[in-house]
């Protein structure tokens, strides 16, 4: 969750007093509602670990908020021990200003960060709730992440086919409060997981031959 700008961070200032003591033993229905300003939008994006996409995502600018969720799934309010066999993945509502990052800026960030090969996962995590894809609100939004994946393909850059699936957008679900911020909240366990599974190692390496031809 990134709350740089001054909207976002007016909307947490209205909500800390009564939230501060639930945070850390709430679920995700106790969590404060992100309020959205007319001219904000929002996209929903899944990479493997919401913790690592989240992150990711908080470094881009234009970015405002960043929300852990689950979505995609068969059920209402899924939480962090049912929503892998309620069909959800785990996924990030980015909050975002579309006259400092446009939508497909986001799509081509997004799909850098990830291996958009991998149909079985994410890097040491491995399962369906792990699988990438972009959630899409509309058919601009179809459109976009269509032309990415066409442009990316006939580059060859990749070492194999992407199998990151383009879906409908559907409900999200906020996950539970100790989710949000963990790379902040618990610095040393992020790190020590994220190297672990060798995020960033295994995303160089996917992408290595268009960083070489600087097709990107």
């Amino acid at each position: 969750m990134k709350l740089t700008h001054p909207f976002a961070i007016a909307v947490l200032a209205g909500t800390i007093a009564t939230a501060t003591t639930f945070f850390m033993n709430a679920g995700a229905q106790d969590r404060p509602e992100i309020v959205v300003a007319d001219n904000f939008e929002t996209a929903v994006f899944a990479g493997g670990c919401f913790w690592c996409v989240e992150s990711d995502f908080d470094k881009l600018d234009g970015v405002l908020e960043t929300i852990s969720g689950y979505t995609g799934g068969e059920t209402d309010n899924p939480t962090y021990k049912n929503h892998t066999r309620q069909g959800h993945l785990e996924a990030v509502k980015v909050v975002y200003d579309p006259t400092e990052v446009s939508y497909g800026e986001l799509v081509s960030y997004h799909l850098r960060h990830i291996d958009p090969t991998d149909a079985g996962g994410q890097f040491c995590d491995r399962g369906n709730s792990y699988t990438t894809a972009f959630f899409v609100g509309s058919a601009e939004e179809r459109a976009a992440v269509e032309a990415e994946f066409a442009e990316v393909e006939a580059s060859g850059v990749l070492p194999g086919p992407i199998v990151t699936k383009i879906r409908d957008e559907a409900p999200f679900y906020d996950a539970e409060t100790y989710h949000q911020d963990y790379y902040l909240k618990n610095p040393t366990r992020y790190k020590f997981y994220r190297n672990g599974c060798r995020r960033d190692q295994r995303v160089k390496e996917i992408w290595s031959k268009e960083a070489e031809t600087g097709q990107s």
